[in-house]
């Protein structure tokens, strides 16, 4: 399983250009469900293409340039043509033109982070991408490389590949924002291979497998994940767009019975969406039973989700066996653990009180309030974890929660010009100064070698002194309310500036429906809360569809919609809120007080 050639990945794609010029590397289907192919030949010229024109434009200097290409075999031109010229790439998205609002700021932001001069993109984007940085970035627009404009007759006639030190820098791999502003993660292709390797190893990539896909090519779990590990393993992989699969779920799962995909993989909501949408003909017109392994990650593994998608599935040829949950970050390039290939998964019942209050992982007995808790597998074997106290540093042990520390040859160089938060992030050490180690920011406890992953450390709602997962609490919402959206809602904490305790508050995105059916939702949810959770939520907001703020992997940002709810800036379409302790219900003026604390840090 090791890769021919040698360890960056230009020298990678050009070894397999050279042996197996004529094998297919990757397919694409679109939006008709068509399908276009590319072999590692051809990759390998409109790469040589790409890399001579980023080189004319730079004259040489290795600035990151960033990748603006809707999901296709344009963008697998523009990420290996970066490799080729020796530059950082840098994957991004075109904003949405329906919402350049909400899309455009986080690519200027990136830009302008990353000091690029250089965007790659098609000819269709480029005179769109060309006004709408030069109005955002006041007038200086970077130079545009529409990397799909006919070449010469000698274009991608060049020489042989130069060799590429694996410790150089490939990739800037921003983080998804879902705590934070996005941040470069600094991957060398060192780094990257290694991370492949892991993932090769981890789910017994054979020469018989082949992958199928749907995930965001400049997300980490799609980009590595999807693009990067089968060219290492040799095998190959059909993608298909993001856009094409929300529109269409049962396009994923025909693309992997059409083309006999063993491996695949999506967060928890995918398969949720794909169990909703399914009609008794999508079942019988399926055959899934090629499916070796079915990773899911990136947000909390839901036990109840793969359970009713294996149940839905299952006479389309699915095992339930199959399911691997996984866990991994941008910051340790992306596989941390996982399972191997029908082994099967596991969930252990905790007392949630224990885990919620003491930081315990207590097995739950039949009469206790329990929590079910997703495996998400081993480390592999170059990798150490350890969970710390997250105040402390002191290590802890077996079934204790706490923060997720990680230390690996995949675990990047750094955030881009950010030295102190890469300090405090990559250079953690516990009380008797073993390490470095990454901080992952998430909440696990280890059994058995097990990772358990119990919640985000950024995302804590600490109401009472119990620590509440806030996915729970949204969990608890969409399996008992009408008339909310699903995997549109943000449960946080604010403070009370008068008491300095946390208070809960619940915003979702309303679905259909008129006053009566909001404000009918926004009761349900209190219900729900206080029913199931004993956590009387502070105040309830319903807003408008499609408003609540999201990564551009999907991801709920609750940090903004804190913000935003904090500011008053909530496209509100029903709201409770508890009455202070006079009895009175606060209005905006309040919350214009709690803007003001947030600000000072209070």
């Amino acid at each position: 399983m090791s890769p021919v050639g040698d360890p960056d990945l230009a020298s990678l794609l050009h070894e397999r250009a050279l042996r197996q010029p004529d094998v297919v590397a990757y397919r694409f289907v679109g939006e008709d469900e068509s399908a276009e192919e590319i072999t590692y030949a051809e990759l390998h010229r409109r790469a040589l293409i790409v890399a001579a024109r980023i080189l004319a434009t730079t004259q040489g200097r290795p600035d990151p340039a960033l990748l603006l290409f809707a999901p296709g075999l344009d963008y697998l031109a523009g990420l290996f043509g970066c490799f080729y010229a020796g530059v950082p790439a840098v994957p991004a998205f075109p904003p949405d033109p329906t919402r350049l609002a909400r899309t455009l700021p986080r690519l200027a932001a990136i830009i302008r982070d990353t000091g690029s001069d250089v965007v790659l993109t098609t000819s269709d984007l480029a005179p769109l991408m060309a006004d709408w940085l030069a109005t955002t970035l006041d007038g200086r627009a970077p130079r545009l490389i529409a990397t799909d404009e006919p070449a010469g007759p000698d274009a991608g006639a060049e020489g042989p590949v130069p060799g590429i030190r694996p410790g150089r820098l490939a990739l800037l791999q921003y983080t998804s924002g879902s705590t934070a502003l996005p941040r470069g993660v600094m991957l060398s292709h060192a780094q990257l291979l290694s991370n492949c390797r892991d993932i090769a190893r981890g789910f017994g990539i054979h020469p018989g497998s082949s992958g199928g896909l749907w995930l965001p090519p400049y997300h980490d779990m799609g980009l590595i994940g999807g693009i990067l590990t089968p060219l290492y393993a040799g095998i190959p992989v059909t993608l298909m767009s993001p856009v094409t699969f929300l529109r269409r779920p049962m396009a994923w799962l025909r693309m992997l019975s059409r083309y006999g995909a063993t491996i695949t993989g999506a967060p928890d909501f995918a398969y949720a969406l794909c169990v909703r949408r399914a009609t008794d003909a999508d079942v019988a017109g399926l055959d899934l039973s090629g499916v070796e392994l079915s990773f899911t990650g990136a947000e909390p593994v839901r036990p109840e989700t793969m359970a009713r998608f294996a149940e839905r599935f299952g006479p389309s040829g699915f095992r339930d066996k199959s399911f691997c949950p996984c866990y991994g970050l941008a910051e340790a390039t992306l596989f941390v653990t996982g399972s191997k290939p029908l082994d099967g998964w596991r969930s252990v019942d905790v007392v949630r009180d224990a885990l919620e209050t003491r930081g315990t992982a207590t097995p739950a007995g039949p009469a206790q309030g329990s929590r079910s808790v997703v495996s998400c597998g081993h480390p592999g074997p170059d990798t150490r974890l350890l969970i710390a106290d997250p105040v402390t540093h002191e290590a802890l042990g077996d079934d204790a929660v706490g923060e997720i520390w990680v230390d690996s040859p995949g675990v990047a160089d750094g955030y881009w010009q950010r030295p102190r938060e890469s300090a405090e992030t990559f250079g953690a050490r516990t009380t008797t100064g073993d390490g470095p180690y990454l901080r992952t920011g998430d909440l696990g406890f280890v059994r058995s070698g097990e990772l358990f992953v119990a919640g985000r450390l950024k995302d804590l709602v600490i109401v009472n002194g119990r620590n509440l997962d806030p996915t729970d609490i949204e969990r608890v919402c969409e399996a008992e309310v009408l008339g909310i959206r699903r995997n549109c809602g943000a449960a946080f904490a604010v403070e009370d500036a008068a008491g300095g305790t946390e208070r809960l508050v619940v915003v979702y995105e309303a679905d259909t429906g008129d006053e009566e059916r909001h404000r009918a939702a926004v009761d349900g949810i209190r219900r729900a809360v206080s029913r199931e959770l004993s956590v009387p939520p502070h105040a309830v907001v319903l807003t408008a569809p499609r408003t609540i703020p999201k990564t551009s992997s999907g991801k709920v940002q609750r940090w903004l919609a804190r913000r935003d709810y904090l500011a008053g800036d909530l496209q509100e379409l029903a709201r409770w809120q508890a009455p202070d302790r006079h009895g009175r219900t606060p209005d905006s003026g309040s919350r214009q007080q709690d803007r003001i604390d947030e600000g000072t840090g209070r």
